[in-house]
Order: C-alpha cells, then sequence, then structure tokens
C-alpha cells in the first residue's frame, strides 16, 4: 500500500508535454501540414505508374503522325485541284484569244473587201467619185481607214527593277493610264493625223484606262514598253509636242520614277484601222 500524504508534502504537478503556442511559432517556422504533402508527394512520385511511360510516348507519335499524314493528303488534293483550275482557265483564256484573233483577221478580210467593192462602184461616174471622196474623209476622222507616212514615236518603258525610287501607285506600276491619255491628245493638238499605242489604233470611242496592274486601251491588254506612233508632219507635231503639258509632265516622271521617256521623228510609220462601233444618239421624246 502507497503511504497516505502528509500535509506537509508538496503536491507534484505534471506540466503539459506539449510546446506554448509561441515557443511553436519561434521555432517551427513551417506547418506541420507542409511536411505531409512533400511526404505524399514524394510517395507518389516514387509509386510505379499503372502504364509505361514509352507506351504514351508511343500513342502520342502515332496520333501525331496520322494528325500530320491527313493535313499532308488535304493539302496535297487542294494543291491540285487549285493546279488544274488554273491550268483549264489558263486554257480557256487561250481558246478564247485564238478565236477573239481569227475573228478580228476575218473581218479585216471583209472589210477590205467591202471597201474594194466599194470603190470600182463609186468611181464610174463623177458623183460617185465625189461621193467616195466625201466617205474617205469620214473614215479618216474616225480612224477606220490604214494610213501610212511619216510622223513622231514615242516610247514610254517601265522602270526596271531597282533603278527607280518606288512605284506611283499600289498595283507596282509608275506609268499611269492618264500619262498614256495625256501624250495621246497632245499629239492631237500637236496636228497628228492618226495615233496608235501598242499597235492599237486610237479612234474616237476607244478609251484609255487601268484596271489593277494592267493598262487596256480599248479593252485590249497593253505592255511596257508603250510604243506610241503619230502621223502627221514629223516637225511640227515634234516641235509643238515638246512644250505641251505631257511633255512637261512625263519628263518629271521620268526623273522622279526612272521611267524611260523617248521622242524621236519616224520617216514611215503605218497605223491599221481602229475598231469599228454603233454610235447611239438620245432624242427628245415628243409628248403625247
Amino acid at each position: 500500500m502507497e503511504p497516505a500524504e502528509r500535509p506537509g508534502d508538496r503536491v507534484r504537478v505534471r506540466r503539459n508535454p506539449v510546446p506554448s503556442l509561441l515557443t511553436s511559432l519561434l521555432t517551427d517556422h513551417l506547418d506541420p501540414g507542409y511536411a505531409a504533402a512533400a511526404a505524399e508527394r514524394t510517395a507518389q512520385h516514387t509509386r510505379r505508374p499503372r502504364v509505361p511511360a514509352a507506351l504514351w510516348l508511343t500513342t502520342g507519335a502515332v496520333v501525331v503522325g496520322l494528325i500530320c499524314g491527313v493535313a499532308l493528303s488535304q493539302s496535297a488534293s487542294g494543291a491540285a485541284a487549285v493546279e488544274r483550275a488554273g491550268a483549264d482557265a489558263s486554257a480557256a483564256v487561250r481558246a478564247a484569244q485564238a478565236r477573239s484573233a481569227d475573228l478580228e483577221s476575218t473581218r479585216d478580210e471583209l472589210a477590205q473587201q467591202v471597201s474594194t467593192e466599194r470603190d470600182r462602184a463609186l468611181q464610174s461616174d463623177a458623183a460617185g467619185s465625189a461621193l467616195l471622196d466625201r466617205l474617205s474623209a469620214v473614215e479618216s476622222a474616225a480612224g477606220i481607214d490604214t494610213v501610212s507616212g511619216p510622223g513622231l514615236s514615242i516610247v514610254v518603258t517601265e522602270p526596271t527593277g531597282g533603278s527607280g525610287p518606288g512605284a506611283r501607285t499600289g498595283s507596282g506600276a509608275a506609268v499611269l493610264d492618264r500619262d498614256i491619255a495625256a501624250i495621246v491628245n497632245s499629239l492631237w493638238a500637236s496636228g497628228a493625223e492618226a495615233v496608235s499605242v501598242d499597235g492599237v489604233r486610237v479612234g474616237p470611242n476607244v478609251t484609255i484606262r487601268q484596271a489593277g496592274g494592267a493598262m487596256l486601251l480599248d479593252n485590249r491588254p497593253i505592255d511596257s514598253p508603250y510604243d506610241i506612233q503619230a502621223i502627221g508632219p514629223p516637225q511640227r507635231i515634234q516641235v509643238q509636242f515638246v512644250v505641251s503639258d505631257a511633255y512637261l509632265r512625263m519628263s518629271t516622271v521620268a526623273q522622279l520614277y526612272g521611267v524611260g521617256f523617248s521622242v524621236r521623228p519616224a520617216d514611215d510609220l503605218e497605223l491599221g484601222p481602229a475598231a469599228v462601233r454603233e454610235s447611239f444618239q438620245a432624242q427628245e421624246v415628243a409628248p403625247r
């Protein structure tokens, strides 16, 4: 039996083994949960995965290869389709150009036959000769006859790569449709009797315009160098042309953009007929 406590004995007090909060804050800088989480991660990393990593890599490589193969196949088929469409379009354009050239040749031959028969029929008497002279004057004014003789030759050339400081439009062209039109109008004003650009006769219904990067004369594409020919007194045309606004304009364009611009007399020029189109005239209708 344990002896009973006497009044004089000290009472033993059991101390709490858990450190105080202040001591924990000073000694333990991390919460115990961090250590537990780190231990859990270490255990998961050391655990062998159910599916080997090589199998995942092989599967991913197969999937990527399939996707690339399908993409390459679709790209190749699309490129082939685009190439076939471009070849078909080019063939259609060439066929249309060939048909147009054949029709123009047939038209010129028939027009020549009609002109020959008309001259033969009208030259038999004085009245017919007078009518033939009037018809010749009208045809010359309309530009539907073939003319030849001395005149002036003007050549305008687009700058070669790197020779000029840049283009004047977003399409990359340095020579504009208004430049060609200004030259043609100045030649008319200088006394030219007939004018052509790149072999296309300029008549009353002929327009000079630009569509994107293409220069069109009478809806026909023309390319650099632009050969402008004018039939008439060479000295008179040249003297009046070099003091015109068009000559000053082209001289400035040549200096700023590197455009080729040359003017020279020509002894023997021949210009074909211009295209003939039907003209319509509006008339006022009397009220009912």
